[in-house]
């Protein structure tokens, strides 16, 4: 035997186990993974589901909730996807404490037809509370804008509201 050989059989035996303890990693990794966007997607869809309630109360509640200071910036993900973000200012001029809310922003054509209508829910479990007299500030992302978008800042509509 010679004396380089013995060396040569240690890592060649070392090699089947690093090569297994690499699959088991990389099989842990995507397991998490799966696991992890089953269970986001599971959650978002339960959120999606529950319509907060907007009564008469309520409704004459929304007309002391004002949006204001509107800004729009166009980002792009690490997959090289446009994103068109619209943020600003919403308002509680009210008594009130805003619990939970949920919008419709709209987007219109140069006709001031509606062509994208996107709910969103911008005051729940996630975030504060936004107190009577008090200004909060909002952001939400829109995936694609078709367009025909007249560029105009999107019209947004309280549809729900849990007030304390």
């Amino acid at each position: 035997m010679e004396p380089g050989e013995s060396s040569y059989r240690e890592e060649r035996s070392r090699l089947p186990v690093a090569l297994g303890a690499g699959l088991i990693i990389v099989g842990l990794v995507f397991g998490g993974l799966f696991l992890l966007t089953r269970k986001m997607h599971t959650s978002s869809g339960v959120v999606a589901e529950v319509k907060l309630p907007f009564g008469p109360a309520e409704q004459a509640y929304s007309e002391r909730i004002h949006f204001t200071d509107m800004h729009m910036a166009k980002a792009t993900n690490f997959l090289n996807q446009e994103f068109t973000y619209v943020a600003g200012t919403m308002t509680n001029d009210g008594t009130r404490d805003i619990k939970a809310m949920d919008v419709s922003i709209e987007f219109r054509d140069p006709f001031k037809q509606t062509i994208l209508k996107d709910s969103e829910h911008l005051i729940g479990p996630d975030t504060a509370v936004l107190t009577a007299g008090q200004k909060g500030t909002f952001s939400v992302s829109v995936e694609h804008l078709p367009a025909e978008w007249n560029h105009e800042y999107p019209i947004i509509t309280v549809t729900g509201l849990v007030l304390q």
